[in-house]
């Protein structure tokens, strides 16, 4: 940087800035390192928006805060004067996603006012979008344009105190805008948060219509009142608060647990899923191999080859001259979709997040005797979900996958209770019944989960925080469901084969692939010659997310080219023929588990 350069930013940064203007990006889990343009950081403004944006919400993906438009934001909050206008078109995550909490306390504490125009076209939150017809930019991430407007003189330190002290000789304008003395002040410390929302199937022709017409003194904006999470809108009214929480994200050593479960974890995430997951051992053995090689070949010569898939934690390891060793030990299985068990290669050099909480719950390796409850985690767009498994689960399992066990292991080996005293307690307590066992609870807890009402009820804070359950009469009948359910979910590759219908044509020798469910008529299209029947309208009830248990193992079992090129010109070697009558076995199974489950569901009181 040149004096001359030096002197003219010092000179800008001492200008007084009244509006900021911009359309920053917005790309927070940016991480493609094999094409080396992950997000730089920015040391002092992420600092600020841990002392801020983090410090006052309950994020627990906290990378998202870090989004490069929220850095805009924060930059420009700091750099704004006393009054002072910013507007911004970017990401609408800022307006409901969970992730956000801290950020609108941030904002509606420091400005007067705040204007939004929620554009919509998030494609991933809406199952009902497609495509990018429906978004201003023609992208699938949703759009808002957001003014924060901050008026200094609304606030006056000895106007504030003369209100205190004086409950008289004022005029209500507006509430919450006051008059004294021919001058108009808040009465409260409180922002106007005025929100507008564009149809959500308007096409971008009509959002840029809209916008090209409207003036902001005449668009009908909703007064949004936040609630006490934060909210400014989807906002829910119940006695969640009052519930028990399932896990304690506030626990520190030493410290008693307020919640159920105390070991708690996300599932596997590997950033390589085609590499280390595969139907076919051998295969899997193959694809690790060379992986494995082509990796210690990278850290002997110091350059990292660009046939296999990198990513941050790989790039430290390499950075570290860290060598991987293949071994068949690591060849193990694990729920990798709803009734989807893949061989999975668990080195944790190459998965991703593989942590020590993994470990604590299914052993130094990975295959100890337990159960988790998986549910849907923070900030899921598809409905709340549930699964129980004996296996290690994916991240992508459930959607966002949160794994609670019913045991733990400990630094020796030990297995030991993963319900808390203190949950074993107020159940007990709450029902009077010293014979309730912590497995009791497990159980109630997973019938709970299932409960199409608590479902209802609780659908906004479900997808905000971490479940909480309620304390329903008859806690036997539950646990008892409870139990049911688990068994049934579990046990789902030893269930009786519901009994379908068969119809081969057997017209074409390589028959094409299909695997496509007709709901109407209780029909499955496998192949070009072979069609399943009789599948009861019931079985497609059972739903993990937007998809029944039945259409998530058609899903699954399609032919797909492999996104990875060198998956996809070495190891592209999956044909449905060959797995084509274990399928059929699988949908039979996971029939009547979908019939059973159902059964039970419908028995809980509505």
């Amino acid at each position: 940087v040149s004096a001359e350069n030096a002197s003219r930013i010092k000179k800008q940064n001492e200008k007084k800035i009244s509006v900021v203007i911009g359309n920053p990006p917005y790309n927070a889990k940016q991480e493609n390192y094999n094409f080396q343009n992950a997000n730089r950081g920015y040391k002092e403004i992420d600092k600020r928006i841990k002392d801020t944006f983090i410090k006052h919400g309950k994020a627990q993906n906290q990378i998202v805060v870090y989004d490069m438009y929220t850095r805009f934001y924060r930059w420009a909050m700091d750099r704004l004067d006393e009054n002072g206008i910013i507007a911004m078109i970017t990401n609408r995550s800022f307006i409901d996603g969970r992730a956000f909490d801290g950020f609108r306390k941030i904002a509606a504490s420091e400005f007067n006012h705040i204007y939004i125009v929620d554009l919509g076209g998030d494609v991933r939150a809406n199952p009902k979008l497609s495509g990018t017809k429906n978004n201003v930019f023609g992208i699938q991430t949703g759009v808002a344009i957001m003014f924060l407007v901050k008026k200094d003189n609304l606030y006056e330190a000895q106007t504030k105190k003369a209100f205190k002290e004086l409950k008289r000789d004022f005029t209500i304008v507006e509430e919450p805008v006051i008059e004294y003395r021919n001058k108009k002040y808040y009465s409260v410390e409180r922002t106007r948060i005025n929100y507008v929302r564009r149809p959500e199937m308007d096409t971008i022709e009509d959002k840029l219509t809209w916008l090209g017409e409207s003036k902001i003194e005449t668009i009908n904006f909703e007064i949004v009142s936040p609630d006490k999470a934060h909210n400014w809108i989807n906002q829910s009214e119940n006695d969640w608060e009052k519930l028990l929480p399932l896990i304690d994200k506030e626990s520190k050593s030493g410290r008693d647990e307020c919640s159920i479960f105390k070991l708690f974890s996300r599932g596997v995430e590997t950033t390589r899923d085609e590499w280390v997951y595969d139907y076919n051992m051998h295969l899997l053995k193959e694809k690790m191999k060379y992986f494995v090689t082509t990796y210690n070949k990278s850290v002997k010569a110091s350059e990292k080859n660009m046939t296999i898939k990198w990513s941050s934690s790989l790039e430290a390891h390499f950075q570290s001259k860290t060598s991987a060793k293949y071994e068949d030990l690591l060849l193990k299985k694990s729920l990798y979709r709803p009734y989807i068990k893949l061989f999975h290669y668990v080195e944790k050099l190459f998965n991703h997040r593989l942590t020590q909480n993994h470990f604590d719950i299914f052993g130094r390796a990975l295959d100890g005797n337990n159960i988790i409850i998986g549910v849907s985690g923070i900030g899921a767009t598809k409905p709340f979900q549930s699964l129980s498994s004996d296996n290690v689960m994916g991240l992508d399992t459930l959607e966002k996958t949160q794994c609670l066990p019913i045991y733990r292991y400990n630094s020796t080996g030990e297995r030991i209770d993963n319900i808390t005293d203190w949950g074993l307690q107020q159940f007990a307590s709450n029902y009077e019944d010293k014979k309730i066992t912590k497995e009791n609870i497990f159980h109630y807890t997973y019938a709970v989960l299932h409960h199409p009402a608590y479902r209802k009820k609780y659908e906004l804070n479900l997808k905000r925080e971490f479940p909480r359950i309620p304390l329903y009469d008859n806690f036997w009948q539950w646990a008892k469901w409870g139990e049911e359910l688990i068994k049934l979910h579990i046990g789902y590759e030893n269930a009786e084969p519901f009994t379908l219908g068969r119809k081969e044509t057997d017209t074409k020798p390589e028959p094409k692939a299909k695997l496509k469910a007709i709901k109407e008529s209780g029909t499955i299209i496998l192949d070009e010659n072979t069609e399943l029947y009789g599948i009861p309208k019931e079985a497609w009830d059972y739903k993990l997310g937007n998809r029944s248990a039945l259409e998530w193992i058609l899903d699954q079992y399609k032919e797909k080219k492999p996104s990875d090129p060198t998956i996809a010109e070495k190891f592209n070697t999956y044909k449905f023929a060959e797995y084509k009558e274990q399928v059929i076995d699988l949908l039979k199974r996971v029939c009547t588990v979908s019939m059973e489950t159902m059964k039970v569901v419908k028995s809980m009181p509505e």
